[in-house]
């Protein structure tokens, strides 16, 4: 099923403003340690003509992204994950795969599928590795606190302190990875919902001093280290 996704660049003094309103009238995410939130590490793979980074750059309206997921730089629970795009509106395929298997999709190798189905986020991952030589092009990583409310399969999430990584080699065998900041905008405040959204929820973001646009993380990082290598 596809859920609207809906994204607000602010500034860090927003973004708090923002947590500290939400903090009143929703619960936090279960998943969440501390009230700090957790931290998301993400690997995203392109293919030969970085067709996913052409994509977001366009603003097509119609598009997917590939990447293995972990949370709090532990492999204990790593998600292989397909998300596709349709205007304002997201699907994302998930399964949980073994650090052995993520070691050799990022080394380019496809992974055994006990039930092939394009419903199969591996058997999705094996088909663009085969058909177009899919491979990890770079490491995105940022600081989330989430917070949910049943009605309306609300989630919100309060995402900052972007940064990247392209060390590949030490990614599979370690989280201490060298990594660089990525300068302005590195806050966005993402709502997610099924059909509708409850109104007190809708009047706090409307409270807010925020701007609702599109905004992609892999893009970001992606150009800001394509600019490093430039000064370099």
């Amino acid at each position: 099923m596809y859920r609207v996704e809906d994204k607000f660049i602010c500034d860090k003094r927003e973004l708090f403003y923002m947590q500290s309103k939400l903090e009143c009238v929703l619960r936090s995410d279960q998943n969440q340690d501390n009230d700090y939130g957790y931290t998301i590490t993400s690997v995203y793979f392109d293919d030969y003509h970085d067709r996913h980074l052409t994509d977001a750059v366009n603003g097509n309206q119609i598009r997917e992204k590939y990447r293995i997921r972990i949370y709090n730089g532990s492999y204990d629970t790593i998600k292989l994950e397909v998300k596709y795009k349709r205007n304002n509106r997201i699907l994302k395929k998930s399964r949980t795969i073994s650090r052995e298997q993520m070691i050799l999709l990022m080394q380019g190798e496809c992974i055994e599928d006990d039930a092939p189905s394009l419903d199969n986020t591996i058997t999705l991952f094996n088909i663009a590795i085969s058909e177009r030589k899919l491979a990890p092009v770079i490491i995105v990583e940022y600081d989330r606190k989430a917070f949910v409310f049943d009605a309306g399969n609300v989630r919100i999430t309060l995402d900052r302190n972007l940064r990247f990584g392209k060390r590949m080699d030490l990614f599979m065998h370690e989280s201490d990875f060298p990594r660089t900041r990525v300068s302005e905008p590195d806050s966005v405040l993402e709502v997610k919902y099924d059909e509708f959204m409850p109104g007190f929820i809708a009047g706090i973001l409307e409270s807010g001093n925020m701007r609702q646009e599109s905004y992609s993380k892999y893009r970001l990082c992606r150009e800001e280290e394509m600019l490093c290598r430039q000064r370099m």
